[in-house]
């Protein structure tokens, strides 16, 4: 089942017990927040998604830990299991919707070399900062769009070491060569990744307030 851009998936919540030893390092967090900040990407993208992340598993340690770029902290790693239970230190799961998913390529690219170069890039843009201007070009840009002056040349996106949390997951999975697709504008949302034809829904793990 692909992912929906514009519907949170009306599927049974999973139990994170129950599902955890079939995640999969390199599958994808996806959520659809309910905060101000993600509200303004949603709106801005068109879409239900407000934020992607993505899975590492550490066997060593048994942790499942996702990888993500966030307004408050940059790049940053947290276990799966805090998300759904105590996001921000509050006691409180995450403010909304997450679902996982997984990309149909993944595994087939990410063999022993490529993986281990997927997660060397991934922890080295640890603490790298949230890159708050991406995200007013993103939403000047629909802006324009919906009052008719978007540009149909395609922008290279910009690589820089600052990420929205869509652009470091982007730059992560590149290192396994998979390229998601992103609109004309030269910027990669959220949504893009729900679009990518490549990306299948798991399983809800918590449900949209």
């Amino acid at each position: 089942m692909t992912v929906s851009i514009n519907r949170f998936p009306r599927r049974a919540v999973s139990d994170y017990a129950a599902i955890r030893q079939q995640i999969r390092s390199g599958d994808i967090l996806m959520c659809s927040g309910t905060a101000w900040f993600s509200k303004l990407i949603q709106r801005a993208s068109d879409s239900v998604w407000s934020h992607v992340a993505f899975v590492m598993r550490l066997p060593e340690i048994d942790r499942v830990v996702v990888l993500e770029s966030i307004e408050s902290a940059g790049v940053r790693a947290i276990p799966l299991s805090r998300y759904l239970s105590d996001y921000a230190g509050d006691g409180k799961p995450y403010k909304g919707g997450v679902v996982l998913a997984r990309h149909a390529g993944f595994a087939r690219k990410a063999n022993s070399g490529s993986l281990k170069k997927f997660g060397q890039f991934a922890v080295d843009q640890f603490g790298y900062p949230y890159d708050r201007n991406e995200i007013a070009k993103i939403a000047a840009r629909i802006s324009s769009r919906k009052i008719g002056f978007d540009a149909r040349e395609r922008r290279q996106l910009k690589r820089d070491k600052e990420y929205i949390c869509s652009e470091y997951v982007w730059e992560c999975f590149r290192a396994v060569n998979i390229d998601v697709a992103h609109d004309r504008g030269g910027f990669i949302t959220p949504a893009d990744f729900a679009r990518d034809p490549h990306m299948q829904l798991l399983h809800v793990l918590q449900k949209r307030p």
